[in-house]
């Protein structure tokens, strides 16, 4: 009987522990830090297919937003942030709270299907944001660019998704080189980061955003391959950002994998371990 309760009890405090662990796992990430693995191309060449980073969700104080998201498609699992902290959503303002720095890169939920998007804060309360012939213009004035040569990519599918690259150089076969126009985009307070251009697209022209009291507009670096503020909600875009969708700030990418699982260890790229970010 002692061996029983003893083999019983064995498995209680491993119960526990397993608990406690989920617990304080959870803590941290609504705290801290979020796990995030970057999905698509639309931040390239900043960040790749197959990045892993942590989002810093100190950076800019705490909303509904901050707290967790199970979605595990394969066995039902769909739990956002608002089935866990629906009753904060609608706060407007944010605990600890500081407004995102034109040219951080943050992670934010749509508003509208509550998933989490990876941009670039371009437009901040109060801005006029417009595209002209592919050049951003803030507050009528257009962005300082240099030309940065040619980013070159293997034509093929990339990450688990298996989604192929956008190419300027035209239609190309399968394992052919792919090449982007690259240009250092220059933002009013400073901030230097690399964008990307395929060619002329819808969102290449657009007509002036005013960005409302408390929201933002974002876009992606991979300008022509990016869903982003350019593209309303109601089309199934992005729109402006409501301060309180805001997660945190992406720094450091952490690892990073270039093909279709983190195991193949001979698709790890090790000049991006724990690169800044800029």
């Amino acid at each position: 009987m002692a061996e029983k309760k003893g083999f019983i009890g064995g498995i209680i405090e491993t119960i526990k522990t397993v608990f406690w662990a989920l617990v304080i796992a959870g803590i941290f990430r609504t705290v801290f830090f979020q796990p995030f693995w970057i999905p698509s191309g639309s931040m390239k060449d900043t960040l790749l297919i197959g990045d892993f980073l942590f989002v810093n969700k100190m950076a800019y104080g705490y909303s509904y937003a901050s707290c967790p998201s199970i979605r595990i498609p394969q066995i039902g699992v769909d739990l956002g942030a608002e089935d866990f902290c629906g009753w904060f959503e609608g706060y407007d303002d944010r605990l600890f709270g500081s407004d995102p720095e034109r040219g951080d890169i943050v992670v934010f939920r749509h508003p509208v299907d509550g998933r989490d998007f990876i941009k670039r804060l371009i437009g901040l309360p109060g801005d006029r944001i417009q595209m002209k012939d592919g050049r951003l213009h803030i507050n009528d004035e257009p962005v300082q660019l240099e030309d940065a040569g040619v980013f070159v990519e293997t034509y093929e599918p990339q990450g688990p998704l298996g989604g192929l690259p956008g190419c300027a150089n035209g239609a190309v076969g399968l394992g052919a080189v792919c090449e982007k126009e690259r240009q250092i985009e220059t933002l009013p307070n400073g901030v230097s980061h690399a964008i990307l251009n395929i060619g002329d697209r819808r969102t290449d022209n657009t007509g002036v955003f005013t960005v409302p009291e408390g929201q933002f507009f974002f876009m992606g670096d991979n300008r022509d391959n990016s869903t982003d503020s350019r593209v309303a909600q109601a089309s199934r875009g992005v729109g402006f950002v409501e301060r309180k969708d805001i997660v945190g700030r992406a720094d450091r990418v952490m690892f990073s994998s270039a093909g279709r699982s983190m195991l193949a260890f001979w698709t790890w790229r090790s000049d991006r371990f724990f690169k800044a970010l800029d």
